[in-house]
C-alpha cells in the first residue's frame, strides 16, 4: 500500500531563485506555499518559473508533472501582450502543470536547440518529450488547450 501511495505523488522539480537549490516539490502541496529545504525562502509556483540554459533539461526531465514552457524575449511585442495570460495559466494550473518563461534572448543555446524560429512559442512538455507546440501569441483560453493536449484537466 505505501508504494502504491508513493508512485501516485507527483513531483515538481525546480530551483530555488534565491540560493540556487534544487527542490522536489509534492505537486498536490502547491498551494500550500512550499519553501526551499535549504533557504526557506518561499517558492511561487502560482506565477511563471524562469529557466535559462542551465536550469531548462532538469527541470523538465525531472518533473512529474507537465511542464508548458513560454519561450519570449523582452523586446517582443506579442510576447509581453501574452504575458498576462501566461501570469494566468500558471496560476490556474497549480499542482496539475509547471508554467515556465525562457528568455530566447538569453538562453540561446536551449531555445535553438528546439528549433524557436518565432516567438512567442508556448512548447507543452510531458515526461520530459515536447507533446505540443504552438507558434504567435495566445489567449488564456487558447494556453489552456495547448496544455489540454498533454492530458491535464484545465
Amino acid at each position: 500500500m505505501e508504494t502504491e501511495t508513493k508512485a501516485t505523488i507527483k513531483k515538481i522539480t525546480v530551483r530555488c531563485q534565491f540560493c540556487d537549490t534544487w527542490n522536489r516539490i509534492d505537486a498536490s502541496k502547491v498551494t500550500a506555499g512550499p519553501k526551499c529545504g535549504k533557504c526557506g525562502k518561499p517558492i511561487l509556483l502560482e506565477r511563471p518559473i524562469t529557466l535559462t540554459d542551465e536550469t531548462f533539461s532538469r527541470t523538465i526531465s525531472d518533473s512529474d508533472v507537465p511542464v508548458a514552457v513560454d519561450f519570449y524575449a523582452d523586446w517582443c511585442g506579442p510576447c509581453r501582450m501574452m504575458a498576462p495570460a501566461v501570469d494566468a495559466l500558471a496560476a490556474h494550473l497549480q499542482g496539475k502543470a509547471l508554467v515556465a518563461k525562457l528568455n530566447t534572448d538569453q538562453s540561446q543555446r536551449t531555445a535553438s536547440g528546439f528549433n524557436i524560429r518565432g516567438i512567442p512559442t508556448t512548447i507543452v512538455f510531458k515526461g520530459g518529450k515536447e507533446v505540443a507546440r504552438q507558434s504567435g501569441a495566445l489567449p488564456l483560453e487558447g494556453l489552456k488547450q495547448l496544455v489540454a493536449r498533454a492530458g491535464i484537466e484545465v
